[in-house]
Order: structure tokens, then sequence, then C-alpha cells
């Protein structure tokens, strides 16, 4: 038989919250995480007022009745949000007179998974429905070329320019989804690849300056004043870094679009290259650039969702404009995995400010 000492220091040893009831259901022991969880009063009451939940008790006394192990869920509610627990309830040592044994519960925290189940469920709901609607409209336009507007010429150009565009939608769509499953995967290999992200800037502003014309927009490029030259060696060398260029160009390039499309007919598109020291986690140099546009701003209720799969400010706007939603999600983990950070500063009305920065080594 396991000594009373023993049985508690092996309690003490598991990291999640355990409990070891007695078989007339007292809380004989409770390790130091249980104690953090469910308070420190617990050891010597009655597990019906420790635990409270309908379910969970039930669940418990057909533990004891059956001898059989079983399983549950307990769920909090703190401030930090709701935390659901599952509780696996396993009879432990020899049975009493009537055929009772004491019960071990352990407790495994399992919200992140509950949360990855919702955030697929509403990933699928959000894939459907944008695709829903462009395949709506194509296949209404279909049944209408087919009928009234069969011998109709006019009308059949006018539809099936507008058909082109859903499919044209519906394609960026998967494209859109594609390249983040892409990202998503490869998001915790660190690239290796030598780049010079002043290079990549320039290759952005070339290739979006037809764009810009056509918005009759300025796309400037500043590299700010710094004293890196000195510490770092020649300035070709202060905009070097390990990554992946095709990401890093996908980033700015979206980045850049986005200024352009927001940024308002007329006004100038800055990209601002710059290096600094690293704080907090971020140690030694780091890389810093800032797209920055002339627009109306974002209202700050949205910035801290912006980066959020499918979250539009405007969604109308947003879709006329050929968005699919994906852009700044894509975006955020192209960046995550160059161990980067993605900093966003709006004020209605006097524009908007989006810094990547990126860690030299």
């Amino acid at each position: 038989m396991m000594s009373e000492e023993l049985l508690t220091e092996l309690l003490e040893a598991v990291p999640e919250p355990m409990l070891h009831l007695s078989q007339s259901g007292q809380v004989l022991r409770a390790n130091s995480a249980a104690r953090t969880l469910l308070g420190n009063w617990i050891e010597g009451r009655s597990y019906a007022s420790v635990l409270r939940q309908p379910s969970l008790l039930g669940r418990i006394e057909a533990a004891f009745a059956d001898g059989q192990v079983g399983e549950a869920r307990l769920q909090r509610t703190e401030s930090t949000g709701e935390t659901q627990y599952r509780v696996k309830i396993t009879p432990i040592g020899p049975p009493d007179a009537r055929g009772q044994h004491d019960l071990a519960l352990y407790f495994t925290d399992i919200t992140h998974l509950r949360e990855a189940e919702e955030m697929r469920r509403d990933f699928v709901a959000n894939v459907s429905h944008e695709l829903r609607t462009p395949l709506t409209a194509v296949m209404g336009f279909i049944e209408t070329l087919r009928g009234p507007a069969r011998d109709d010429v006019s009308a059949r150009e006018r539809f099936l320019g507008i058909m082109e565009g859903e499919a044209r939608r519906m394609n960026r769509l998967v494209s859109d989804l594609l390249s983040l499953s892409r990202v998503e995967s490869q998001e915790r290999q660190r690239p290796a690849d030598d780049v010079d992200l002043g290079a990549v800037l320039r290759g952005v502003i070339a290739a979006l300056r037809p764009a810009a014309e056509d918005q009759a927009c300025e796309l400037a490029f500043e590299i700010r004043p710094a004293a890196p030259t000195l510490v770092l060696g020649h300035a070709d060398e202060v905009f070097r870094l390990k990554g992946d260029r095709d990401q890093l160009m996908q980033v700015f390039l979206n980045l850049t679009e986005n200024a352009l499309k927001y940024g308002g007919r007329g006004k100038t598109v800055t990209l601002a290259i710059g290096w600094q020291q690293g704080m907090g986690a971020m140690h030694g140099p780091v890389i810093v650039v800032d797209v920055i546009d002339q627009g109306e701003g974002i209202d700050p209720l949205h910035i801290p969702r912006l980066t959020e799969r499918f979250y539009r400010v405007d969604t109308h706007r947003s879709r006329a404009m050929g968005g699919t939603g994906l852009g700044l999600a894509i975006v955020k983990h192209i960046i995550n995995r160059h161990r980067g950070r993605l900093r966003i500063e709006s004020r209605q009305g006097q524009g908007s400010v989006f810094t990547v920065i990126l860690p030299r080594d």
C-alpha cells in the first residue's frame, strides 16, 4: 500500500490540477495546481461543495457507484474569459465494505481545442458564404442568358462582364486560401535565405506604379536617416536579413495595395525603411518598414481585429475593390514566420501607418 506521504508527493509532481477524493466524498488531497484553480480551502470539504456543476457531480457519483473510469467537463468563468477542463475520474485503491473506491480526478485544460474547433467552424462558414454569393450570381446570369436574354446582345455582353468579375473574385479567394494554408504550414520554419529588404520594397513600388498612376497617386520611398552604417558596416548591408523574399514581397505588396485602395485618389503612399535597436523579446538590430497612407483612417475599435480572417471594416467597399478579407491574415502569418511584429496605428481623418518590424539576425 502506498504511503500517504508518497501519494501527496506524487500529486504535487503532477503539473495539472488533481484531486484525491475519499470514499465518503471528501477532498483528501489537492495538488498546488488544483488549489490555484479551485481555492486553498478545498481540502477536507465535500466534492459537491467544491465542484458544484451537476453534470460533473453526477459522473463522480456514478464512478463511486460502479467503480468505472469516467470523464466529464468542468467549465470556469473568470475575468480572462471562459476556460473548459476535461476531468478524468479514476477509481484508486482497494474498495471499502460497500465496494466503493477512492477517486482521483485529473483536470486537463481543453480550452484551446474548443477554440480551434470554433475557429474551424467559423472558417468553413465564412468560406462557404464568400463563395456562395458569386456562385449564386453566376448561376443566375447563366439562367437568364439561357432564357429571357438569349437573343439580347447588349444584355449578354453586360452579364458576361459581370460573370467574369465574379469568377475573378472566386479565383482570388481560392488563391488567397491556398496562400494562407501554405503560409500557416510553414509558420514554424524560420526562413534562412539572405534578402535585401530595400530591394524588395523598390520591387513593390515598381510593380504597383501603374496602379498608383491609375488613381493619380504617388508612391514614395524613404530611407530613414540613422547611424546604422556606423554600427553594421556599409549602407548596402544595413537592410539585409534572413527571410523568404517571395513572402516578404507578398507582405509589402498587400500592405501597399491596401494603402492605395483606401488612401484616397490623388494622395501619396509612402514606404519608409529604417533601422533601430530591438526591444523586449526582439534583441539586437531590427529593420522597421512603415507603409503610410493619407486616407480616412480606421476607427480604433476595428484595429485589434484587422488581421482576423474575413474581417472587414466595410464589407461592401472591400468586395467592390476586389478584397477577399484574407490579405492581412496572410501578412500576419508571414511576419510571424519571420519572428517579426506588425503594428497598426491610425487616426480617423489622418490616415494609417502599418509598421512591420523584422529582426536582422
